[in-house]
Order: structure tokens, then C-alpha cells, then sequence
């Protein structure tokens, strides 16, 4: 019998993924299961985007590109950046990617060396806490508190940070909190980053998914940041396009001349008629985008009031994604012994808190990226559980 590598028996199966597989089980053997767990938009994806594909596949745009991605995606993408964000790229300074997933290994693999330690939140989406392992580097957690609003301590940074400490992650909007990081922080990050001369990694997948007076800020667009920041983001939240693996990283020409390295021995290139829809993306689907997050927005406001009313629940108004951390504490359970009584009392799929790291045990986290009628219908089922459950 052949064993698997040493590495894998501190690699643990997702959290979110563990929950998803259940609910699903359960929905095939006849449960009605309501789907708060996955971070999936449950829009299709734009028809202008659609289409995109659908002509580039008719004119056989089927075969290789440049490792890099084509150069019209790579243009297409530092325009977005320049017009959207306030930074200036060139092509050369662009990587396309299998979605964010791709981008964070690269980024590791590309700069972490055995024994360098990389500042990642806690609570955050787990590959930042687990990929470091796979090359021997060492992922230090700080706090992401709720009654901080979540956002980053930076005093706490300061103590964390060694001579060992070479990388420092961010994520805004945040998974799993939606908590969008401010600019007053991300200028205090930037100052210590620049003081101890870190490499910053800012996943900021979920950008255009703010709301109300939350404004998202690329931490590249500092000063004397972006030769020192890979900037991830890509196309699965904002243009519902989970199914399509398509992301990029944006740094400097070095940055990307290692990460490509690694990206070659993976993936060797994004699929072809994928990036051209994702150029489309980019110039004509805003407005599709535009409605979606009126109705994430509709959909955050009626859920944020509904947990807020239940008995012994809480929740702080998420800035941005289309998620809300809940705080169910009171009950006296971990957060995974919630969420399979959700699950298994009610029907509802959540993803416990622990799954994100120890910071977010006492918590759960739910996905409002499902229709409005199935929150409102979720809500009255985990309020009559959870009653049940405090019985």
C-alpha cells in the first residue's frame, strides 16, 4: 500500500467543501436543502459574456496561448485596473490565472522560502493557511476581532512580524467576514510593509461587491506599494463565473516573471476562448454586475435584520462579498455541532466558523449569494432550530 506524502497528514479537507458535500447527500436522499455554504452567485453568468465564448469557440479559438495569457486579456485587465483601481500597469506585468486559487499557490510557491513566515487573518478563506505548508513556510495568524469590525490591528502586526517574516496576506472584502478594510488601515499596513519590507498579497476577488458608504481601496495604489504588492483578484464573484477558473495577478515584471514558473508546470495557460469572454467581461458586462449587487444588497439588508432578531444571535453589516459571520456563541456549542444542527434540523447549509481558523470558532458563516426567497424561507427555519436547540 503507498502512503501519501507526510505533508498531506497536516492538510486537512476544506470546511466549506466537508459541508457542501454533506448538504448535498442529504439533497440527493430527498432533504430540501437551502444553500448558504458555497460562495456561488446564483446568477448565470452575463449573456454578453456567454455569447463571447460561444463566437470564439465558432471561430475555433481552441488552442494554446502564451503562458502569460493573450495580450488582449493581459490590456483588457490594466485598463480595468488603471480606470477602476488607480493603478497603472503594463501586459507585461499581468499573469492570467486558474481564478484566485492559482494565483495564491504561485504567489507562495514563487517567494517562500523553508522557514519564512507569511502574516495571514484569522478568520480567512483556509488556502491562505494552508498552502504556506506546502513549502515548508510557517503561516502566522493575527485577529481579525469582531468588535473591531474586523479590521486589522495593526499594533498586533507590528508584534508578529520577526526576521523571518517575508510575506503578509490581505484579503478586502473579506471571507468570511465581508468586512471591507478601510483606507486609514490599509495606509498603516502599507507603512509597515514598506518598514520591514514585506511582499504583500492582497486577494481582492471581491472588489466590486461593496455596499452603502463602503468604498474598496487597492493597496497597490499607495504610495511605494505597488512594486512591492501582488494584487489577485479575477472573474467569479463579481461576473458569476465560478465554473470558468479565470483570475490574473497584477505585479511587477519580476514578481510575475516567478510566478509564471510555477503557473507553466500547472496549468500551462487559462483555457482560450475563456479569456477572450473575460475581455468582454471587463468592457460590457458593469451593468449586469451593477444589478447584482443591488440585489446581494436587498438580500444582505432583510438577512443582517433577521439574524439580529433571533434570540442569542448576532451579526455585525458586512461592507462587501455576500457573506455575514455570525455569532452564535451563546449556545454554548462549537461552531461545526451548529452547523451540522442546522443542517441536519433544518436544511440549511452553513459552514462553521472553525473552518476559517481558531479566530472564528463561535461562529458561522453564511452565503446570501442564494436567491431572496430562500433566505427569507432560511431564516424562519434556523430561527425555529435554533430555538430548538436552546430548549
Amino acid at each position: 500500500m503507498f502512503e501519501s506524502a507526510e505533508r498531506m497528514n497536516a492538510l486537512p479537507f476544506s470546511g466549506i467543501r466537508v459541508m457542501m458535500e454533506k448538504a448535498t447527500r442529504m439533497q440527493k436522499e430527498g432533504t430540501d436543502v437551502i444553500h448558504m455554504e458555497i460562495g456561488r452567485p446564483d446568477f448565470d453568468t452575463p449573456q454578453v459574456i456567454k455569447q463571447a465564448a460561444f463566437d470564439a469557440l465558432a471561430r475555433g479559438n481552441v488552442f494554446y496561448t502564451s503562458n502569460y495569457g493573450t495580450p488582449e486579456l493581459r490590456q483588457a485587465i490594466a485598463d480595468k485596473l488603471l480606470r477602476d483601481n488607480g493603478v497603472a500597469y503594463r501586459p507585461e506585468e499581468i499573469l492570467v490565472t486558474i481564478g484566485v486559487g492559482e494565483g495564491t499557490y504561485a504567489a507562495m510557491a514563487a517567494f517562500l522560502n523553508p522557514g519564512d513566515e507569511v502574516l495571514v487573518p484569522d478568520p480567512v478563506w483556509l488556502n491562505y493557511i494552508h498552502v504556506p505548508h506546502f513549502f515548508e513556510a510557517v503561516p502566522v495568524s493575527y485577529k481579525l476581532r469582531e468588535e473591531n469590525d474586523y479590521q486589522i490591528d495593526l499594533n498586533e502586526i507590528e508584534s508578529l512580524i520577526t526576521e523571518k517574516t517575508r510575506m503578509l496576506v490581505i484579503n478586502t472584502p473579506g471571507n468570511p467576514t465581508g468586512t471591507v478594510q478601510s483606507r486609514e488601515t490599509l495606509e498603516g499596513l502599507a507603512e509597515i510593509a514598506k518598514r520591514h519590507d514585506l511582499i504583500v498579497v492582497s486577494d481582492e476577488i471581491y472588489e466590486k461587491l461593496v455596499y452603502g458608504d463602503a468604498k474598496h481601496v487597492s493597496i497597490a495604489s499607495l504610495p511605494g506599494m505597488k512594486e512591492r504588492t501582488i494584487t489577485l483578484n479575477g472573474f467569479s464573484k463579481c461576473y458569476s463565473m465560478t465554473g470558468w477558473r479565470l483570475g490574473y495577478a497584477a505585479a511587477p515584471v519580476e514578481f510575475i516573471s516567478a510566478m509564471v514558473r510555477v503557473h507553466q508546470y500547472i496549468n500551462t495557460c487559462a483555457s482560450s476562448f475563456v479569456q477572450e469572454a473575460g475581455v468582454t467581461a471587463l468592457e460590457k458586462a458593469e451593468p449586469d454586475v451593477q444589478e447584482m449587487v443591488k440585489e446581494y444588497e436587498r438580500r444582505r439588508d432583510y438577512a443582517v435584520a433577521a439574524f439580529n432578531a433571533m434570540d442569542g444571535v448576532s451579526c455585525r453589516t458586512p461592507g462587501g462579498a455576500f457573506y455575514i459571520f455570525v455569532n452564535v456563541k451563546s449556545f454554548g456549542r462549537s461552531s461545526a455541532e451548529i452547523a451540522d444542527w442546522l443542517l441536519e434540523e433544518a436544511g440549511i447549509a452553513t459552514v462553521p466558523g472553525s473552518a476559517f481558523g481558531p479566530q472564528g470558532e463561535g461562529y458561522i458563516r453564511i452565503s446570501y449569494a442564494c436567491s431572496y426567497e430562500r433566505i427569507v424561507e432560511g431564516m424562519e427555519r434556523m430561527k425555529a432550530a435554533l430555538a430548538k436547540l436552546r430548549a
